[in-house]
């Protein structure tokens, strides 16, 4: 069986999930400090990839990105490649997608973090830098987490947006997501069944490891 689906769809869910985590707790973090009017104008353009249909992200990011655009014609003419059908496009459709996941939970994290930590850790001289690192993020940890994993398995499985920037080419753009859909088209379901029981089974394990994490959580807390 052809593994390079899994591969490319595996290294594009951790590449994705990577970015989307620094930039959710980014957006998360200063977002919770706004007044509440630009807080909630924030919350609902930081969120509208959620509830748009990926094949509309999809369309405005070749708008926006592909060859006769402005940005994809300037990467055309200074790097001599471009930023739609390659395997690196998906990047950008599950970047946007998943983005409001590691958002909305981290920023869930973050309202709930109790600030007398900080005011206590001011009192002794450290700098927000230092407390953001050694007591927000540890406090907060268990819904940033959930917000990776989250993130991570929808990146997985991401079709719509990412069938629309990077389509399908062997050995080169194919996901799981994109082969699936391929071989049912063909008539070739007994491939595209393959592929959907390791998807299937990937993400049976993603939601395994966060029930064991939260039910280890809790022995951890009640032997505390």
């Amino acid at each position: 069986m052809d593994l390079f689906p899994l591969y490319n769809s595996l290294r594009i869910a951790l590449i994705s999930s990577l970015i989307t985590f620094f930039l959710g707790i980014f957006f998360a973090y200063y977002v919770k400090k706004l007044k509440p009017g630009l807080k909630g104008l924030c919350d609902v353009v930081l969120t509208l990839p959620l509830v748009l249909p990926p094949t509309v992200i999809g369309f405005f990011i070749i708008k926006t990105m592909g060859p006769n655009s402005y940005i994809g014609g300037l990467v055309a003419k200074v790097f001599e490649t471009t930023l739609i059908m390659k395997w690196y496009s998906a990047i950008i459709a599950t970047v946007i997608v998943t983005f409001p996941l590691m958002y909305r939970t981290a920023r869930g994290a973050f309202e709930a973090f109790d600030m007398n930590l900080k005011y206590a850790a001011q009192t002794l001289g450290k700098s927000n830098t230092w407390i953001f690192w050694k007591i927000t993020m540890p406090t907060c940890k268990k819904g940033i987490l959930a917000g990776l994993v989250l993130s991570f398995a929808r990146a997985l499985g991401e079709y719509g947006a990412t069938s629309m920037v990077s389509g399908f080419i062997p050995g080169k753009t194919a996901t799981i997501s994109t082969s699936v859909y391929q071989f049912w088209r063909i008539g070739k379901d007994d491939l595209a069944y393959k592929r959907v029981l390791i998807n299937v089974s990937i993400s049976l394990v993603i939601l395994l490891t966060i029930n064991l994490l939260e039910a280890a959580n809790k022995i951890k807390k009640k032997r505390a």
